[in-house]
């Protein structure tokens, strides 16, 4: 995990606030905290937990994992695998055994790739190819 960096953090949360044309005590209101706390973080004086964190994301309609990564409290890499499954759970155009097929698609490439480590072999989770292979016999039975 990355080390806190408060500074770069304050000096980010300035930009985007200034960004969405919201004054200090807007932001504050919007994100439930206090106008002098939101202060200190902007000037680096306050380290906020992931839950403030969260809020002022929500209010400055923005990444929650980007304040995170900025914050030091999770990595480039881990905001990147985040945002890319919550992009394909969000996906109202596939259903749910197709996400759940493209989730281990990319689970495969990330481990291929050397990004994830090997399945410990818990996993309850067909294979791919088990799901795979189970929809083409529905496919191919019609009475099923």
């Amino acid at each position: 995990m990355a080390s806190l960096n408060v500074g770069n953090l304050g000096e980010y949360l300035r930009e985007q606030r200034r960004a969405a044309q919201l004054s200090l005590r807007q932001l504050a209101e919007a994100a439930g905290v206090s106008n002098p706390y939101l202060s200190q973080i902007e000037r680096g004086l306050r380290k906020p937990s992931a839950e403030v964190l969260q809020q002022v994301a929500k209010a400055l309609r923005i990444s929650a994992e980007t304040l995170y990564v900025r914050a030091g409290i999770l990595d480039e890499r881990e905001r990147e695998e985040l945002e890319t499954r919550a992009v394909i759970l969000a996906d109202p155009s596939i259903n749910e055994r197709q996400k759940n097929v493209l989730l281990q698609i990319y689970d495969s490439f990330r481990r291929e790739n050397g990004f994830v480590p090997e399945p410990d072999g818990t996993d309850e989770t067909p294979g791919v190819d088990e799901t795979l292979k189970a929809d083409a016999r529905k496919d191919d039975n019609p009475h099923s």
